[in-house]
């Protein structure tokens, strides 16, 4: 499969690594310093893009990419006000978009027993839930992706919950996000259920970006050939 990489940060030199080892060619190499390269990318020469790239620059890029008919694979965050706009123009374009926050197998299965978790906790409205996240200093926007959708899915199963704040907060109705910025750290989400009786908490931690490649690149190899907009729910078949 040819696989164009948008980005090429440390996680696009991962998911490259990972690609050539699974026997994929690189079509492009995409990068600040030749993006004016990016319009050449289309059907006859790449067969899907991955994209990993900062929220001033997504939206242009996936665009751009959609209309030239070529298969889209995001994982970048913090532009996803507009991703509605995206899903629509695939739709459009009868073209095929895949979008996760996050593309770990095991911050996937984390999301789910999060969802589990907070349809549970509806029926013990004495704990408070709150949420903290850390990332490497190089991640610029707070919070994080996997961390917006961890408190979406809380909002989704419990009724007591109707908003998040990137800040520490003890107020009903409302989940706190309290983002850390620490060298070296790929990522780690925790959320916690706390009483004055005790403190119920579920985490993930991440060793490497090597998950998020992996998993990046096996949705790629996924997305080759269909029509329309998925996630990894749809990937994993949770």
């Amino acid at each position: 499969m040819k696989i164009a990489l948008i980005g090429y940060g440390k996680m696009g030199k991962a998911i490259e690594q990972i690609a050539i080892k699974r026997g994929h060619n690189i079509s492009f190499v995409i990068d600040r310093d030749n993006i004016d390269q990016l319009v050449q990318i289309n059907d006859t020469n790449t067969d899907v893009a991955i994209e990993f790239t900062q929220p001033e620059s997504a939206f242009h890029n996936i665009s751009t990419l959609i209309n030239n008919k070529v298969a889209v694979v995001s994982g970048s965050t913090g532009w996803l006000d507009r991703k509605l706009e995206i899903e629509q123009m695939t739709t459009n374009k009868g073209g095929a978009f895949f979008y996760a926050s996050n593309y770990s197998v095991g911050v996937n299965i984390f999301f789910y027993v999060n969802k589990v978790l907070a349809k549970i906790m509806n029926a013990f409205p004495n704990y408070h839930v709150g949420m903290e996240e850390i990332h490497h200093t190089e991640k610029k926007d707070a919070p994080s992706g996997t961390a917006i959708t961890l408190a979406e899915g809380i909002i989704e199963n419990n009724s007591a919950i109707n908003t998040w704040v990137n800040e520490p907060t003890t107020e009903s109705g409302k989940v706190g996000i309290v983002s850390r910025r620490i060298e070296q750290v790929p990522g780690t989400h925790i959320v916690t259920y706390s009483s004055g009786i005790d403190t119920l908490e579920i985490s993930h931690t991440a060793h490497s970006r090597e998950g998020f490649a992996l998993g990046a690149v096996i949705a790629a190899e996924w997305l080759k050939g269909k029509r329309g907009n998925y996630g990894m729910e749809d990937l994993l078949k949770f």
